[in-house]
């Protein structure tokens, strides 16, 4: 895989970036290498170079905190497209814990990925009255969350914790 985990000066993750852009960081000055694999190299007229897969920014890059998006998608994701009253992963819609109909708002926290099946047996109910519990607890995620959903690499994963 053609990827580069890029982090901040202090070494929390950032961005996964691609082969190319990680290069022209690295030969700006504006990056350092990290960590390499050296089971894949690049070839160019004058060097061999093996393949980053960390970089670390040089200089600390204050950013802006990136808000993600309630959207259907990243509920799907933040809850590994698994519904939260079942394993159930076929047929998955959103299911409000607190029904709009009794207050219940469209947030992080009211929001889970839920399977027909389940939406059908809980309805316009709360979790009491449906009897029925959550497998697990919902949350507003960050956007390093999504950023660990994505460290492909066993070595990517001591940095997203």
């Amino acid at each position: 895989m053609r990827v580069v985990l890029v982090l901040n000066a202090d070494y929390s993750p950032m961005n996964i970036t691609s082969l190319k852009k990680s290069f022209k960081l690295i030969f700006k000055g504006k990056a350092e290498i990290v960590s390499e694999d050296h089971s894949f190299t690049v070839t160019t007229d004058k060097r061999i170079f093996y393949k980053p897969s960390i970089i670390r920014l040089v200089k600390y890059v204050s950013y802006p905190y990136k808000k993600i998006p309630l959207s259907k998608q990243n509920i799907l994701k933040r809850d590994d497209f698994t519904c939260a009253y079942c394993p159930s992963t076929k047929d998955l819609t959103l299911d409000h814990i607190i029904p709009k109909s009794k207050g219940g708002q469209n947030t992080w926290i009211n929001l889970v990925t839920c399977c027909f099946k389940c939406n059908a047996k809980k309805g316009n109910k709360s979790l009491e009255e449906a009897n029925m519990t959550l497998l697990r607890k919902p949350f507003q995620p960050s956007h390093s969350f999504f950023l660990s959903k994505l460290a492909v690499k066993e070595e990517w994963k001591d940095y997203f914790k």
